[in-house]
């Protein structure tokens, strides 16, 4: 494997704390350029929920039994890891969700019924993922608000001065993606944030590729809201965060009704618990939140400065290696960018490449990446799309390279 040469960051070692990545699918050693999906789990998570069931497993938040609060002070405990992770002031300010998605939907939700009406508008980009477009559709459709959008340039970065005159008196909140699934990008979030903050405009980041790669602090961004998965960031599926400011949490409507967020309930009225349990209606993903906890701790183990310094020589190895293949097209050029290459291969698709590069044994995607607005602006049916992650090697991206010619020799 690759001799890395950062100090401090024994990249062998780090392989060897992902189980998955030491089999073979096709008879192939497998190469996992999927991570922008999903990332692999370290031993460590996986060992942590099979602790969990087999040791502490029960209810949170409801037993004064020793297994209660075991599993209470372990799910909690987690929940003070996201908080120092991303800085947040209060710990209260960090919600448990399913995931991103969840995170949005409820934000559309209580923040749109509180404060959406007919003529107000929301602005994304063009770049976003399904799900921070979808739920705000909803929204517009129940409240007769106006989505807009901002365009990108060719290279996939945002069109700031297009942003900057599209906020208004009539704009009542910004929801727009850190970094592009899709490309790549990074936006500039600080500036975006600020403008925003000028017209007393709140600002919901999508996170969801940022927080596997990069530290984010959320009180020197000056987030209003911030939402990441669990999944993406070595944790276990179905987890998620929703950061929000405690002022903007205590003042929106709960989403969901029923256990765990609720003082007193009486048939002719409900007065609701405090944050962050006031939207976190029944029990739990206990384990999974345990399990991201874990993922949290191995990822401090590691830490963000020696992550991002992998993960951009990756990034800048891998563009310029693919970029020695006749007829390859780079989908995304941002000057700054995220370990994600998006390519297309003369007029083969997506689909039949990415097949035969399975047969290798290599894992990429391919596809629109749940960004379909942004295919049909760019006029291209999909991309593969090679994302890395810190146990990935230079020789995996040598055998990526290969795998392409032998597509490239197949199709003649």
């Amino acid at each position: 494997m690759s001799t890395q040469t950062l100090p401090g960051f024994d990249l062998a070692k780090v392989r060897a704390d992902f189980p998955t990545l030491h089999q073979e699918v096709n008879g192939k050693p497998l190469v996992y350029f999927d991570n922008a999906a999903t990332s692999q789990k370290p031993q460590l998570v996986i060992d942590r929920l099979d602790q969990y069931y087999a040791r502490e497993n029960s209810n949170v938040h409801r037993g004064v039994h020793t297994l209660s609060q075991q599993a209470t002070d372990a799910y909690e405990h987690t929940r003070s890891l996201v908080q120092q992770m991303i800085n947040a002031q209060h710990q209260h300010e960090i919600i448990y969700t399913k995931g991103t998605t969840e995170g949005i939907n409820l934000i559309a939700f209580s923040f749109g019924q509180k404060y959406i009406k007919e003529g107000d508008e929301i602005i994304i980009s063009t770049m976003e993922h399904h799900s921070n477009i979808v739920p705000w559709q909803l929204l517009c459709e129940r409240t007769g608000a106006k989505l807009k959008v901002v365009p990108i340039f060719e290279s996939g970065e945002l069109d700031f001065e297009a942003y900057k005159n599209m906020l208004s008196e009539k704009t009542k909140l910004v929801s727009m993606v850190y970094i592009s699934n899709s490309l790549g990008t990074i936006n500039p979030m600080p500036e975006i944030i600020k403008l925003a903050h000028e017209r007393d405009i709140p600002v919901l980041v999508d996170a969801a590729q940022v927080v596997p790669h990069m530290a984010v602090d959320v009180q020197e961004l000056d987030a209003d809201f911030m939402v990441f998965s669990g999944h993406k960031m070595f944790g276990p599926t179905g987890t998620g965060i929703l950061y929000g400011k405690e002022k903007w949490l205590n003042d929106l409507p709960p989403w969901m009704g029923g256990g765990d967020m609720i003082k007193v309930v009486r048939f002719d009225h409900t007065t609701y618990s405090d944050l962050p349990h006031k939207f976190e209606a029944g029990t739990p993903n206990i384990a999974g939140a345990i399990g991201l906890g874990a993922g949290i701790e191995y990822i401090n183990s590691i830490g963000y400065d020696a992550i991002s310094a992998w993960e951009h020589e990756l990034l800048a190895y891998g563009t310029e290696q693919l970029g020695t293949i006749p007829d390859i097209r780079f989908v995304g050029t941002a000057k700054e960018k995220a370990s994600v290459i998006s390519f297309l291969i003369g007029d083969i698709h997506p689909y039949d490449a990415g097949t035969i590069l399975d047969q290798l044994g290599i894992a990429i995607r391919t596809g629109h990446h749940c960004t379909q607005p942004l295919m049909h602006h760019l006029q291209i049916p999909g991309t593969m799309r090679a994302s890395f992650a810190f146990y990935n090697t230079k020789e995996e991206i040598d055998r990526l390279v290969e795998g392409i010619h032998r597509v490239k020799k197949m199709f003649g």
